[in-house]
């Protein structure tokens, strides 16, 4: 390879293993310590300056200002928060995003090996838990501090390059369209932390003049709040004002800071003479200046969102999901509870159509069928966006549990839409038929037929239950009622076919109806029991397809040997 193919692909890692680390930093924080960071971010909005001492410090120690503006933008989305708390804690991110960068800043690329060592170290013998994402972090930054060093390495030849300098030249005569062309860079790359630390290492080896930089911090800065305006484009106006209003606070400063960049320069240049502090100082100083002139004024600017950002009056749209907390994606655990709880609508969804669908299997309603079988769409949307969320989030790293909770809920949401399924495709064609046909059960007929929905229901809601709760015990309650129901299928074919043969003529006109929807009932209670399995199994009261004898005699005795063969899984 020639030395300039060699100097890209040099500088090129170097700057893949400064995101990757600053990624595995940001990660290690969330996993070990997400839950609590979002809780501080939800307590401490009683005012502006708790609102921005609580970003300073949670986005110090997660070091992703669009991590938080996106659990910022999803409370104030849901209620949580008002729009001027949430601006004064993003100007507290802000700053907070700036922290790490100074640390790095001081030359302490000697920490890199005993940082990785110790990390690694960390990650293998933590099993589980903060001690292993602890380690991650450490790792991290023993990569970031490596690729500072790589990146001011490769480098070094740029320096006497003519073409290089050539580029150089012309950013540095055309300020905006470095501020535009870093923006971008930015924004694709989601991390300002990792572009000012490569300004700062070109800066530092004196690849790029002082005066270049400080344009491209300013366009960094901008850059690094696209993402979450970006990202919440779709959301409620609630959720979109704070990043909006975040954007515009950032360009109003980085408009003044270009205006006034030869009276700031020598400002900075004042504060330490080495070039690379300089850029990190810029930056500190342009986030802190942002703090100090809108800390006093969120609320007046809060105002100016939400007239920029109004309020649409919308009837709720309940095929949309409310729990998929996009900012949760990267901790599996904080994920997976969004999950359940978007799981737990769907069911309530699931529910409500079956609880309904006996008035419209007796009743003539024709509207309350179509009503139905328009719910059956709702519940599939919300499976399709169940199932991305979880797919989306189950590509980070899970432990054991995690992982089979991940299982358990594609299980239980799929076994949702095959009982909606059900409801939709077969129970509702069959009432529209007995409708077409104007039949009409016999009392008994009817009787029975509501009590066999009952039970059902009754397991449906058991089986929600379970699900929350995996509780081993109502799961073992949960599988004895599908026997039960096994029971009561004979029972009620026993009773209308003895009404059939007695000639009662409801019973013979609606003989195929009836026992269909049994049937579906059945199938669905076969759904709704399937959610018990890989508690029980977890359990060790498994083994292959049916309940361990001894843990299953009083299922066995409550039931009759003549009709029962197994509780098959």
């Amino acid at each position: 390879m020639t030395d300039g193919t060699v100097l890209l692909v040099s500088l090129f890692g170097g700057v893949c293993l400064l995101l990757w680390g600053v990624r595995m930093v940001r990660t290690g924080v969330f996993r070990a310590f997400g839950p609590s960071l979002r809780n501080t971010l939800a307590a401490c909005t009683g005012n502006p300056i708790t609102a921005y001492g609580a970003g300073l410090g949670v986005t110090g120690i997660l070091q992703s200002s669009t991590a938080t503006a996106l659990i910022v933008s999803s409370f104030a989305g849901r209620g949580m928060i008002t729009t001027y708390a949430g601006l004064a804690l993003m100007l507290g991110a802000d700053l907070g995003s700036t922290l790490l960068a100074q640390v790095l800043s001081l030359g302490l690329t000697w920490l890199s090996p005993i940082a990785i060592s110790g990390g690694v170290i960390a990650f293998l013998v933590g099993k589980e838990g903060k001690a292993r994402q602890l380690g991650r972090v450490a790792i991290g930054l023993g990569l970031m501090l490596l690729a500072l060093k790589l990146i001011g390495d490769a480098t070094a030849p740029l320096r006497a390059s003519e073409a290089f300098g050539a580029i150089l030249a012309l950013l540095s005569d055309e300020a905006l369209i470095a501020v535009i062309l870093t923006a971008a860079i930015t924004w694709f790359a989601h991390s300002s932390l990792a572009i000012v630390l490569l300004v700062m290492s070109l800066t530092a080896s004196g690849t790029a003049p002082v005066s270049l930089a400080l344009a491209l911090v300013v366009g960094i800065n901008i850059g690094g709040v696209l993402a979450p305006v970006v990202m919440t484009a779709r959301e409620s106006p609630e959720a979109r004002r704070i990043p909006i209003g975040n954007l515009m606070m950032r360009i109003s400063i980085a408009a003044a800071a270009l205006l006034f960049m030869d009276f700031i320069a020598p400002l900075i240049a004042m504060l330490e003479t080495d070039p690379g502090r300089q850029v990190v100082n810029f930056h500190t100083a342009f986030n802190l200046t942002m703090g100090l002139v809108f800390l006093p004024f969120t609320a007046p600017f809060a105002r100016l969102c939400a007239k920029l950002i109004p309020d649409v009056t919308l009837r709720e749209d309940s095929q949309e999901p409310r729990n998929l907390d996009p900012s949760a994606l990267s901790s599996p655990p904080i994920a997976l509870a969004c999950a359940v709880r978007e799981t737990l609508r769907m069911g309530e969804v699931v529910q409500d159509m079956l609880g309904r669908s006996i008035t419209a299997l007796t009743a003539d309603d024709k509207t309350l069928v179509r009503d139905i079988e328009e719910a059956d769409d709702e519940v599939d949307r919300l499976h399709e966006a169940i199932k991305g969320y979880v797919m989306e989030f189950s590509k980070n790293e899970m432990d054991d549990g995690e992982s089979q909770r991940m299982v358990e809920v594609l299980s239980f949401t799929t076994n949702l839409e095959h009982i909606g399924d059900i409801v939709d495709k077969s129970l509702m064609e069959l009432a529209s038929k007995r409708i077409r046909h104007r039949l009409r059960f016999s009392d008994d007929g009817e009787t029975e037929l509501r009590e066999f929905h009952r039970a059902v229901m009754e397991n449906l809601q058991l089986a929600l239950n379970v699900f929350v709760t995996r509780d081993v015990e109502m799961a073992r309650k949960l599988l004895e009622q599908k026997g039960a129901i096994r029971q009561a299928e004979l029972a009620a074919a026993r009773s209308h076919y003895a009404r059939v043969g007695a000639g009662v003529p409801e019973s013979v006109e609606t003989s195929g109806i009836h026992m269909d929807i049994i049937s579906d009932l059945k199938r669905i209670n076969g759904h709704v029991a399937s959610v018990a399995y890989p508690i029980l199994e977890e359990a060790g009261l498994l083994r292959s397809s049916r309940l361990k004898k001894k843990k299953a005699d009083a299922i066995v005795s409550a039931l009759s040997a003549d009709n029962v063969v197994s509780i098959a899984r």
